[in-house]
């Protein structure tokens, strides 16, 4: 009788070697690898010899011509969340399996259960059938309290306390739910398996069998993993294979505001962003997210510049603030918010050299509006306008923007998809955009809003403070 095959497994990447070791070679983790019984030596799946692997088996449908198939069993219906559906595509598609990522604590639960509440209304109003909303980490009085929090409370929602994989199907098998929300997919076990819950072994089994489902019923699964510390998916790196989509939510928890995103989707785009706001209400969409990330406007406020930043294929309005204070002696601070703090030293190094800017005794703050974050080199003109601002203390003109990224030289350079930047900006009112001057005549000026094209950051400074 052969042997049994002992290998060592890392409990982040999925990595197999044969004796143990500190570290994940594939990964690079330290203490992630625990022993696991393999398949026996000798006893593989190739037992009954070579030729079983290459004998013909007749298929149980014949294959179509791919004009033959009908898609209309692929359309998405909508999740309710107008945010979600951008991010999706067109909605949820049936027997897609969705995987929801996030820290703990930005809100994945509640968009979830706020998604099962609206999701089960529309498919009784369609006579679908219920939504199954199975969770591993709370018992079902706490996710009842939530419910009632966020106003999600209906008939046709169906809550389930469970762990166990094989439930968990006989649940889905006993009301042929139009829906299925796991939360966490870290959280089930299936028996049988080796390793605990959140293991290599455990997820892949757990999310096979949830993917079979899906795909067998043509019931759409929505499955909520954990995070490592990096941020990045916990569990093997197949799990982000196995799924359809792969959504990324993020947020700081000292701001309400919440973003989306799709890292992979095999039904839509993956440059769309979804905007929330985390409330005591629950999840609220944000279909404008430029009124987050500007204050009540001052015309008489210095140290202040507006630009229009592209976040995945969202144009969005962000007010860049700064301030310029004495130092305390020495070389002053350098404190930045929401921006890149080595393009902000950047800057200030071409106002120095380029501008007779000095700025070296003086201590100055650099910070965004409204929680948002950027690292787009198209805010560089913005950054330095405020900056500039707040070290003459004069404000820029009233209604204008600055859009464009700086070069070494101080020349404005061109950035991407202006022209959808100046249509945003003339949809909130602006009335005049600084702009680069590189291919400034291909852009066609949206009624109400004067491009000034600009080649220089000196240009800019005589035209706007004098």
């Amino acid at each position: 009788m052969a042997k049994a095959k002992t290998v060592y497994v890392c409990q982040e990447c999925g990595w197999e070697s044969p004796k143990w070791m500190g570290q994940c070679r594939t990964c690079s983790a330290w203490g992630t690898l625990e022993e696991q019984v393999g398949i026996a030596a000798g006893g593989s799946a190739n037992a009954a010899g070579p030729s079983a692997l290459t004998e013909p088996k007749r298929p149980a449908q014949k294959a179509q011509p791919v004009t033959q198939i009908d898609g209309t069993q692929a359309n998405a219906f909508p999740s309710g969340l107008g945010e979600l559906d951008r991010v999706l595509g067109k909605g949820i598609t049936p027997g897609a399996v969705i995987l929801f990522a996030g820290e703990p604590g930005v809100g994945k639960s509640t968009l979830l259960l706020e998604v099962a509440a609206r999701y089960a209304r529309m498919a009784k109003a369609r006579e679908q059938g219920q939504v199954l909303y199975v969770t591993g980490e709370e018992s079902a009085s706490q996710v009842r309290l939530r419910a009632e929090r966020i106003d999600a409370l209906t008939d046709n929602l169906l809550l389930a306390a469970e762990n166990d994989l094989q439930t968990v199907l006989g649940h889905i098998e006993a009301n042929s739910p139009s829906l299925i929300i796991v939360d966490s997919v870290q959280t089930v076990t299936a028996s049988g398996i080796e390793g605990a819950a959140g293991g290599v072994n455990q997820v892949k089994a757990v999310t096979s069998s949830l993917i079979r489902a899906a795909k067998s019923k043509a019931v759409p699964v929505i499955l909520v993993g954990h995070v490592t510390k990096e941020g990045s998916l916990a569990g093997p790196r197949t799990l982000e294979h196995l799924v359809d989509v792969v959504c990324q939510f993020e947020g700081d928890r000292q701001t309400p505001l919440r973003l989306l995103r799709s890292t992979k989707n095999r039904y839509g785009a993956t440059d769309e962003v979804g905007c929330f706001q985390l409330t005591d209400r629950g999840i609220e969409e944000v279909p404008d997210p430029s009124e987050l990330f500007m204050s009540p406007y001052r015309e008489d406020t210095s140290g202040s510049a507006i630009t229009v930043s592209i976040d995945g294929n969202r144009p969005v309005s962000l007010e860049i603030q700064a301030l310029v204070t004495p130092g305390g002696g020495g070389s002053g601070r350098r404190t930045v918010v929401g921006v890149d703090a080595g393009r902000t030293g950047m800057i200030l190094a071409v106002l120095q050299a380029r501008l007779g800017v000095d700025s070296r005794d003086k201590d100055i703050y650099v910070s965004t509006v409204g929680g948002a974050r950027t690292t787009e080199p198209a805010t560089d003109f913005a950054i330095a306008m405020a900056i500039l601002s707040a070290y003459q203390d004069k404000p820029l003109p009233p209604k204008t923007i600055a859009i464009g990224e700086i070069g070494l030289t101080a020349e404005i350079r061109g950035t991407a998809s202006t022209q959808r930047r100046i249509n945003e900006a003339a949809r909130l009112g602006f009335q005049t955009a600084l702009i680069p001057a590189v291919r400034a005549e291909e852009l066609q000026a949206p009624a109400g809003l004067n491009l000034i094209p600009i080649r220089h950051l000196g240009q800019a400074a005589r035209q706007v403070f004098g």
